[in-house]
């Protein structure tokens, strides 16, 4: 297989992930302030397969076709307005979450341990660049930010990591198999 080919076939895997975002961006368990969506699953699993460099591209792709007009967000939102919205920090926090998330992958091992790892700092990550949008767009006190923006997701965040992980690695593998990706000491030497 070319670079090329390689180029394109995970571009098109990027892609690919910024739909499923946006399918499980519409996954939604209401709450008063911030509602739990299935958003954060679909950037763990995109960094998880397709590491730092196509995962944060599928995450870009995504809030792009979202800030366009596509109705991709939580909600069927689209727009700028979501993006500077009360809830606009988790939607800018998913950018570095998916490159750590996939950097740690790289810079370790592509397992599933490794991988909730990886996904659990990237929840945090998520969390703390929402919690703090949240409070300075909102105007809240950090008691309120947190209580409203932080807390109540750290539970469902480690079971999406965990989901995130074992789903994502046993997709990798099956994506290695099938060669569609190339075995982390590949995707390395293709990057340097």
């Amino acid at each position: 297989m070319t670079n090329e080919q390689l180029r394109l076939r995970r571009m098109i895997l990027a892609a690919l992930f910024a739909a499923i975002t946006g399918v499980l961006a519409q996954m939604i368990i209401p709450l008063p302030l911030v509602p739990i969506t299935g958003q954060t699953l679909a950037i763990g699993l995109a960094a998880t397969i397709l590491g730092s460099r196509y995962g944060t591209l599928s995450i870009l792709v995504y809030l792009a076709l979202g800030a366009v007009g596509l109705p991709v967000f939580a909600e069927m939102k689209s727009g700028i307005s979501p993006l500077f919205g009360p809830t606009g920090g988790y939607l800018v926090g998913f950018i570095p979450t998916a490159f750590l998330i996939g950097w740690y992958m790289e810079k370790t091992s592509f397992t599933v341990k490794n991988a909730i790892v990886a996904n659990i700092i990237g929840m945090i990550v998520t969390l703390a660049f929402g919690t703090v949008w949240l409070k300075l767009s909102a105007g809240f006190e950090w008691t309120t930010a947190l209580k409203g923006g932080f807390y109540p997701f750290l539970p469902v965040g480690v079971i999406k990591a965990v989901l995130a992980a074992s789903i994502g690695i046993g997709v990798r593998k099956r994506l290695v198999s099938a060669n569609l990706l190339l075995p982390l000491e590949n995707n390395m030497k293709q990057s340097a």
